[in-house]
């Protein structure tokens, strides 16, 4: 399972690369795998000022809906509008062309609550 190193985690399983005060958001490995075919990306939060752990959307799959959380507080700015097409992309490439939402954060974030890849990947068992 890719479960890239220099990416931070949280136990609902998505992903945060922060770079400057912008975090790119995507759900894991693990989650594309145990959702199984996506076939559609729902998120209507985009503009919208969230806090660590809100709801900013879903990812529908063949057998079931899963809500998506943010992993860091901040203002939703982008939606991967490639996803809309082509909501598979988060099973394919989740940590590349899969990435869902781009979030505004402040310089001091917090995070202290998110794991490490090591920290994930023993959640995941």
């Amino acid at each position: 399972m890719n479960t890239p190193s220099e990416l931070k985690y949280t136990k609902d399983h998505e992903w945060v690369k922060i770079e400057g005060n912008v975090a790119t958001v995507g759900i894991t490995d693990f989650a594309q795998g145990e959702l199984g075919d996506i076939v559609f990306v729902d998120v209507d939060t985009v503009d919208d000022s969230l806090a660590a752990g809100d709801v900013f959307g879903s990812v529908e799959a063949v057998k079931t809906v899963s809500d998506l959380f943010l992993p860091v507080s901040g203002t939703i700015t982008e939606f991967n509008e490639a996803l809309q097409d082509e909501p598979e992309l988060l099973n394919s490439d989740p940590y590349g062309k899969g990435w869902i939402v781009k979030v505004s954060v402040a310089s001091d974030v917090d995070l202290s609550e998110l794991l490490s890849a090591d920290q994930y990947l023993e959640v995941i068992g």
